[in-house]
């Protein structure tokens, strides 16, 4: 069984930015499906992804509400400079802030992910 943690760093402003995020929503869909230990964190940009793919009605929504369970956190930090901590919350992810405020890698790795940025 693999253990992954995948980090969607990308912005939200650009169509590659997109095709990051969804890229990302897929491959934890697939480790998933696999039965994998997956788990999914949105750091940097990414935290503005949350609210965009809570919409019903956006394109990759079903794709984020297949693998919203995988979700282990946004990060705390990243999520107030952008403006979308109350946001990212009222969409019930949670904020992670072990290490100065951000998620803690070193914590991942020394459980055995692997870690994969999009």
């Amino acid at each position: 069984m693999s253990k992954v943690a995948i980090i969607i760093l990308a912005d939200t402003d650009t169509h590659e930015g997109l095709g990051r995020a969804v890229n990302a929503l897929q491959a934890v869909k697939e480790f998933k499906d696999a039965h994998d230990d997956v788990q999914l964190i949105f750091d940097g940009a990414g935290p503005k992804w949350i609210p965009e793919f809570s919409k019903p009605d956006h394109m990759a929504h079903g794709l984020y509400a297949a693998v919203k369970d995988r979700i282990s956190g946004a990060c705390e930090f990243c999520a107030g400079a952008l403006g979308v901590k109350e946001a990212v919350v009222s969409c019930g992810v949670t904020l992670e802030g072990e290490h100065n405020g951000h998620p803690s890698f070193k914590k991942l790795v020394s459980q055995g992910y692997q870690i994969m940025t999009f």
